[in-house]
């Protein structure tokens, strides 16, 4: 998304505003990814605890990375950083379909 928000528009700006769309989905979730697979839980609640602690985390470091970026960057395309936003967020379903645990 980001090079072809870069190769269409021609302005840095909008590529850049995709930039901070994607990773304000994919730096949470590999955070997540990271902090529920480091260790095994012992029994099914300390999993459950564990994954709501984790996906708290996650929307709260999105939530800051977009704060961030809206108070930061002046430059801002509102357009760009949602449209990267809702592709990496949907990228999920298309890795699993490709993969075939989802059935059609």
């Amino acid at each position: 998304m980001v090079i072809l928000w870069g190769l269409l528009s021609q302005q840095g700006s909008k590529a850049w505003s995709a930039l901070f769309g994607a990773a304000s989905v994919v730096v949470p979730g590999a955070l997540m990814a990271w902090g529920t697979t480091r260790r095994s839980a012992m029994n099914a609640s300390t999993a459950v605890l564990t994954f709501m602690v984790w996906e708290l985390i996650k929307m709260i470091v999105a939530v800051a990375i977009l704060v961030a970026v809206v108070l930061r960057y002046p430059a801002l395309s509102w357009p760009a950083m949602l449209t990267a936003m809702v592709v990496c967020l949907k990228a999920n379903w298309l890795a699993l379909l490709r993969q075939g645990r989802i059935r059609k």
